[in-house]
């Protein structure tokens, strides 16, 4: 007896991609990119799935008779090109988006997405060191600074220089499947757990906004962190009423004077945690905390780790 044995063949799935190779575009991310994709072909390959990823690196923004599943914009270098208007990229950026492409951004990359349409009534991140320029340019837009990722699936942004790792490994999941991204995590020993910006931020206060008596505040606070630093005194300190003050403050910092005392408190606590073997309690003692658990809560809600977890990722070796 002869069994007849049918095969379906399925059409390879092409997913092409746009890479922008603008000016001062970090180079890093841009070949990084394609290798990665080039990568996530083997193991596609690999893993039997019909998928093949078709990345491109494109320096010419006129065109759009090209059809892009996913268009890269990478990080940049140079503030001078990305916090100004870009009307030919964005004229582009969002013609694709209408054809369907899922415009994408890493790091300073935010600047540019955030000037399409496509980007408008979205929330997006950014390098954390970069949240007041964009905050200055885009103030109509809602910033996420603490997360990698932010996917409204059409747009999505992600925050630090190297998180272009994250938005690649992001879409390699949703093109072809989660095993592929997390062997290529494993084949680049890169992280792939969730996280947050938080886990990486430096708080490094600005002393340039121009009003003398907040930095003479500032400099005070750093000074005497060890020490109570209640607000009534802090304004009286520079003749100031406590209303006067808050309102100064804020308008010279963008933060009031008790999130200031805490971010700066914190990063004095994680220079710590980071340098030196002593206790948290021992730490948060001379950090202005006579409560080790008070202080142990404003640390998580800042920095979005315990102490202990920041010290097994951070500690000098």
């Amino acid at each position: 007896m002869t069994q007849n044995s049918s095969f379906t063949t399925h059409p390879m799935s092409t997913v092409n991609i746009a890479i922008c190779h603008y000016p001062f575009a970090s180079m890093s991310a841009i070949y990084g990119w394609k290798e990665l994709f080039e990568m996530a072909n083997s193991l596609c390959e690999r893993l039997g799935l019909e998928v093949n990823f078709a990345p491109k690196i494109v320096d010419s923004f006129t065109a759009v008779d090209e059809h892009y599943a996913v268009i890269f914009l990478p990080p940049s270098t140079n503030p001078e090109f990305y916090s100004k208007p870009q009307a030919a990229l964005s004229s582009w950026l969002d013609q694709h988006h209408q054809q369907g492409a899922i415009l994408t951004s890493a790091c300073a990359g935010a600047f540019l997405l955030a000037q399409t349409h496509a980007a408008q009534q979205k929330s997006l991140t950014t390098h954390w060191g970069l949240v007041e320029s964009f905050k200055h340019n885009y103030p109509q837009l809602t910033l996420e600074p603490d997360a990698i990722l932010i996917d409204h699936s059409d747009v999505i942004s992600a925050g630090g220089m190297m998180s272009w790792l994250d938005l690649a490994l992001a879409l390699v999941s949703r093109f072809s499947d989660e095993r592929v991204a997390r062997d290529l995590g494993k084949t680049l020993v890169i992280d792939t757990a969730p996280r947050r910006q938080t886990y990486y931020q430096q708080f490094t206060p600005s002393y340039l906004h121009g009003d003398k008596r907040i930095i003479e505040v500032q400099q005070y606070i750093s000074n005497q962190i060890r020490h109570p630093l209640p607000i009534g005194d802090l304004a009286a300190k520079v003749n100031l009423t406590i209303r006067t003050f808050q309102r100064r403050f804020v308008k010279a910092t963008g933060i009031t004077p008790v999130q200031y005392i805490q971010k700066v408190r914190v990063q004095h606590m994680c220079d710590r945690l980071e340098a030196s073997n002593d206790s948290f309690e021992f730490i948060a003692l001379n950090a202005g905390y006579e409560d080790a658990s008070a202080c142990r809560k404003v640390f998580v809600k800042l920095m979005g780790l315990t102490p202990s977890e920041f010290r097994r990722r951070f500690k000098r070796r």
